[in-house]
C-alpha cells in the first residue's frame, strides 16, 4: 500500500533523498525520482500534504483512525496526562491504566477479567499465545503449546505472531518461523465449492478446524486464534453458524478461543466489538489501533478471570506472568484510550459505521455487473471489493492490475486498500476502512474514484 500511494503522491519541486526506511515498500522504484510529498496536517477523514492537495483516507491510517483525525481534545487529554504524570514503569499502579482496564471489562461483559496492556497489535497477539501456553502448563496440561491460526490471516510482524499469520508472501525470507503453529482453511464463502450452502460451508471449515485438533491430538493444542473476520487478507466474512461451531469445538477439546479484535473492535464493524455479530464470547481477546483511534501506540490482552487465576501461586514458584514491557499500561496512552472511547459512545460511532458503511456496501455492491467486479463483502465500515478476470471462473485479477485501480484511485483524492503481500495469485481485494465519522457525501466520493478507475482499467 506505501508504495502504492507514495508514487502518487510525489513531489515535483524537489528531489532530495531521505534516509526513512518506508514498510513495505521497494526502493528501487523511487531512485532518481522526486522525493514523495508529505503529510502536513489531517481533519475527519481527510490529510493534507505539502503540496496543498487533498486526499481521503479511505484506510483510516492502517484501520486505525476510527474517530478521525484532528481531535483537539484528545491532543489536550495527552498534554494534561503527560503534565501530571509523563511515565510510571508498568508493575506501578496508574489511574488511568486501571480505569481503563475495568472500562474494557464492562464492554466486554466480562463479570470479571483481567487485561494487559502493551503498545501494538504484534506485543498483545505474542502475550496472547504465551498466557495460553503457560495457563495449561499451571492448569496439568504441559503438553498443549500448540497454536492453531487460519490461512490468510494476520495477526502480527514478530517472530511467533509473523509464523501464525497465515500470508505466505510476508514470510518469505524470515524463516525458519516458529515452532508449535498450525494453520486450518477460513471460511470464504467466494470461492467455496458450489454444492455447499453459506451454513454447510461453515459447518465444513469448523469440521477442518476439529479434525485438525483430533490428527495433532487435542493433548497438544493449547488455543485457536482467529480474526472473526479476516481483515488485510481480503475481508473474509464468516457464515452465520462458523464462530459459534469453532467456540463448540474449542470448549470440546479444552482449547482456548483467541479472538483477534485488532482491526474489529471498537465500532468498525458496525458492532463495538466484532465477535458481537455471531454472540460468541473468547477466552482470550487482543486489541490495538482502534483503542487509542491511532493516536498513541496502545495495545490490550483481556482474559477471563479462570485463566487469570491459574497464574496465582507463592512467591518464588515462578507461576506469575513473567513478562514486562517499558511501554505498557503508559499513563497518557491509556488516558488517550479512555477518551477515545467516550467520544466513540458519545457520538454513536459504532451506529454511524453500520449506517454509513451499509450505504457505502450497497452502493459497492451496485459495481457487481461490472465485469472485473466479482465480490463484494463485509460488515460496517470494513469492506472488500473482490477483482476478478474473469467472472464465470473467477479467476482473480493480477496484482499489476489491481495495482493500477488503486493508484488511479489515489491520483483523484482517494486513498483505498488492496491485500498486497499476502496470498501469492490472491492479492486482488480491494480494502475500504475510513474513519467512522464518515458521511454519506464522503462515501459517494469513494464510490466514485473506484467507480472511475474501473472504467478506465477497461479501456
Amino acid at each position: 500500500l506505501t508504495i502504492e500511494l507514495g508514487l502518487i503522491m510525489q513531489n515535483t519541486e524537489i528531489n532530495t533523498p531521505d534516509a526513512l526506511w518506508r514498510p513495505m515498500t521497494q526502493h528501487q522504484v523511487m531512485r532518481g525520482k522526486d522525493a514523495p510529498s508529505r503529510i502536513v496536517r489531517a481533519e475527519g477523514c481527510f490529510l493534507y500534504d505539502d503540496q496543498g492537495k487533498k486526499h481521503l483516507d479511505g484506510l483510516a491510517g492502517l484501520w486505525c483512525v476510527n474517530v478521525g483525525y484532528g481531535r483537539q481534545e484528545l491532543a489536550d487529554v495527552a498534554r494534561d496526562q503527560m503534565g501530571e504524570l509523563c511515565y510510571a514503569a508498568p508493575v506501578l499502579t496508574t489511574g488511568p491504566a486501571v480505569e481503563l482496564a475495568d472500562k474494557l471489562q464492562t464492554l466486554m461483559g466480562f463479570e470479571k477479567g483481567h487485561t494487559y496492556f502493551t503498545s501494538s497489535g504484534s506485543e498483545a497477539n505474542e502475550t496472547a499465545f504465551k498466557i495460553a501456553r503457560q495457563f495449561h502448563l499451571q492448569t496439568g496440561n504441559p503438553r498443549k503449546y500448540k497454536i492453531i491460526a487460519r490461512h490468510r490471516a494476520y495477526h502480527g510482524n514478530t517472530m511467533a505472531t509473523m509464523t501464525a499469520t497465515g500470508q505466505a508472501e510476508r514470510k518469505i525470507g524470515y524463516d525458519p518461523m516458529a515452532a508449535g503453529f498450525l494453520h486450518v482453511p477460513p471460511p470464504y464463502p467466494y470461492r467455496a465449492h458450489a454444492k455447499f450452502t453459506a451454513e454447510e460451508h461453515g459447518e465444513e471449515c469448523a469440521k477442518f478446524l476439529e479434525d485438525t485438533i483430533n490428527y495433532e491430538g487435542a493433548e497438544t493444542v493449547a488455543a485457536f486464534i482467529m480474526e472473526p473476520m479476516i481483515s488485510g487478507g481480503g475481508v473474509l466474512v464468516p457464515p452465520d453458524n462458523y464462530l459459534p461451531r469453532v467456540r463448540e469445538v474449542c470448549d470440546k477439546h479444552g482449547v482456548l478461543l483467541i479472538l483477534d479484535e485488532v482491526v474489529s473492535g471498537f465500532g468498525r464493524t458496525g458492532q463495538f466489538f466484532g465477535h458481537l455479530h455471531w454472540g460468541v464470547k473468547p477466552d482470550i481477546i487482543t486489541f490495538a489501533k482502534g483503542i487509542s483511534s491511532g493516536y498513541l501506540p496502545l495495545a490490550a490482552t483481556v482474559v477471563r478471570e479462570n485463566i487469570f487465576e491459574a497464574f496465582y501461586g507463592e512467591p518464588g514458584t515462578l507461576r506469575h506472568f513473567r513478562q514486562i514491557n517499558t511501554y505498557g499500561g503508559h499513563p497518557v496512552a491509556c488516558a488517550v484510550g479512555l477518551k477515545n472511547i467516550e467520544i466513540i459512545e458519545r457520538e454513536s460511532l459504532t451506529e454511524n459505521a453500520r449506517s454509513v458503511g451499509s450505504y457505502l456496501q450497497s452502493k459497492l455492491e451496485g459495481l457487481l455487473a461490472h465485469p472485473y467486479v466479482g465480490d463484494v463483502r463485509g460488515r460496517g465500515l470494513l469492506l472488500g471489493v473482490e477483482l476478478v478476470k474473469d467472472k464465470e471462473s473467477k479467476e482473480p485479477m493480477l496484482a499489476d492490475k489491481a495495482n493500477a485501480i488503486v493508484q488511479h484511485c489515489a491520483k483523484n483524492g482517494v486513498m483505498i486498500g488492496r491485500n498486497g503481500n499476502t496470498i501469492p495469485g490472491l492479492c486482488n481485494v480491494l480494502i475500504f476502512a475510513p474513519p467512522l465519522v464518515l458521511q454519506n457525501s464522503e462515501a459517494d466520493m469513494i464510490f466514485d474514484a473506484l467507480s472511475n478507475a474501473l472504467q478506465q482499467a477497461l479501456n
